[in-house]
């Protein structure tokens, strides 16, 4: 008589937690089979927020499951050679990637060539890890105190002025170009190679304004050294509690962009395996310490479905189409 056949490992896997999520189980959550580490993968290098992020998650994740969840970074291309090994790996919830923004819904609209893969078809939204507000700042010797001032400035001398970001097709990019559409003003942008240098060159006066990530602005803001125009998200922020966000200006209502870091998983992996690692993504993020910790990176901690972190990629990556074609950026 033929013996029946063992299941694999992404179907035991499966059937482990969708027995765990019906009414009446008899345990609460049914154990993470441990038959391999989990892979979380990271598509930049060692030391920079997506991996500080990835590292704080990875911890605590992995205590929840009773599961070794181990980093990869996979870096080159912004970020697309690290999304699409994680794209191409096996759909059984053992390998994960932390999805930033530029490298989820940007890079494909300006760099195609890099970017092959579909971050719309090809991946399975888990949940959100984090976002971040951006803050609009000047240099310490441009005579404005805010960005009706620079507004003012810039229509009367267009093309006189710049802006620094972290380079062509980032979040900071669309950000302050989406800005400048809105408020009908030419500023002239300048690309760095990573953001290190930028507050540097503000600070001396090199470069007019920069749009940075709220944990690069507001030591520098607090500390007096470069002026806050605004902030990008839709409220202000605790931390520069009289910055007002762009939200609230005239001729600015509904503009809202943030950097964010989403955790994917290839586009076949089980509903069953993603809804339990989102339930267990939000229970870390719940936690005080990784609260704090994330706060202190000026970021906010993330929440929600896989469903709803699906819907707001789809509606970044519409918007971002929009930006881009209008601005013509290209890499």
């Amino acid at each position: 008589m033929p013996q029946p056949q063992p299941k694999s490992k992404p179907l035991r896997l499966a059937s482990l937690l969708l027995a765990a999520a019906l009414p009446g189980a008899a345990i609460a959550q049914a154990a993470w089979p441990a038959a391999k580490p989990i892979t979380l993968i990271v598509p930049y290098s060692a030391g920079g927020s997506v991996d500080f992020n990835a590292r704080l998650v990875a911890t605590k994740l992995g205590e929840r499951l009773k599961q070794s969840v181990v980093i990869e970074n996979v870096t080159g291309a912004g970020g697309a050679i690290g999304v699409a090994k994680a794209v191409n790996a096996t759909p059984d919830g053992y390998t994960l990637v932390a999805g930033p923004d530029s490298a989820i819904a940007i890079g494909k609209l300006i760099n195609p060539a890099a970017f092959k893969f579909d971050p719309l078809k090809d991946l399975a939204p888990v949940g959100m890890l984090n976002t971040a507000p951006m803050v609009l700042v000047a240099r310490p010797g441009l005579a404005v105190q805010s960005y009706a001032d620079f507004v003012k400035l810039a229509k009367a001398s267009p093309g006189k002025y710049n802006y620094a970001t972290s380079g062509v097709g980032t979040v900071l990019q669309l950000a302050m170009e989406l800005l400048k559409e809105k408020s009908g003003i030419f500023v002239t942008h300048v690309p760095y190679r990573g953001g290190a240098q930028i507050a540097t060159d503000v600070i001396g006066n090199q470069v007019d304004l920069a749009m940075l990530v709220s944990t690069s602005a507001i030591p520098h803001v607090n500390g007096n050294r470069l002026k806050a125009l605004g902030v990008t998200g839709s409220k202000r922020l605790e931390a520069l509690p009289n910055v007002p966000a762009f939200d609230e200006m005239p001729g600015l209502k509904g503009y809202s962009m943030v950097s964010w870091t989403g955790i994917f998983a290839p586009a076949a992996t089980p509903p069953a395996t993603v809804k339990r690692l989102n339930e267990e993504l939000n229970a870390v993020l719940k936690d005080p310490e990784v609260r704090t910790k994330l706060q202190e990176q000026g970021a906010l901690p993330g929440s929600g479905t896989a469903e709803e972190l699906g819907k707001f990629v789809q509606a970044e990556y519409a918007r971002n189409q929009k930006i881009v074609q209008a601005a013509n950026i290209k890499e």
